[in-house]
């Protein structure tokens, strides 16, 4: 399994431009990334975007759904809160950027993320009262 994150802080949603493999580099994305056996997802969200961002962030809810990267792996995706530190592309991405929902349409996003990040945008709306 691959875990997302659908890191959301003041109103808008963290997104990850790759850098690699050569066939998604350019493409957005939720940061995140493969469960190491006997992690829970929770746990493997924690530790990715640590390793990732350099940030320490607190899972929240699950997107419901699961979609396919590939044969042998699955994505879910957790909403999380920053706790703390400043995000940061350290590994496998070149430039982050945060997004409010008007603006989710601006890059291009990996097509398996599209679905998680429109219900963590509906999820920012809905927090605001639009």
């Amino acid at each position: 399994m691959v875990v997302g994150g659908a890191l959301l802080h003041g109103g808008r949603l963290l997104a990850a431009r790759r850098s690699a493999p050569p066939a998604l580099a350019g493409r957005w994305e939720l940061p995140g990334g493969k469960q190491e056996p006997g992690e829970r997802p929770e746990e493997t969200l924690v530790r990715e975007l640590r390793e990732e961002l350099g940030v320490e962030v607190q899972p929240l809810d699950r997107i419901p759904g699961a979609w396919r990267l590939r044969a042998d792996l699955v994505l879910w995706v957790w909403t999380a809160r920053l706790v703390a530190g400043e995000p940061r592309p350290l590994e496998d991405h070149d430039r982050l950027r945060w997004l409010t929902p008007e603006e989710q349409d601006e890059v291009d996003w990996l097509d398996q993320d599209r679905p998680a990040v429109a219900e963590a945008m509906r999820r920012l709306v809905a927090a605001r009262g639009d």
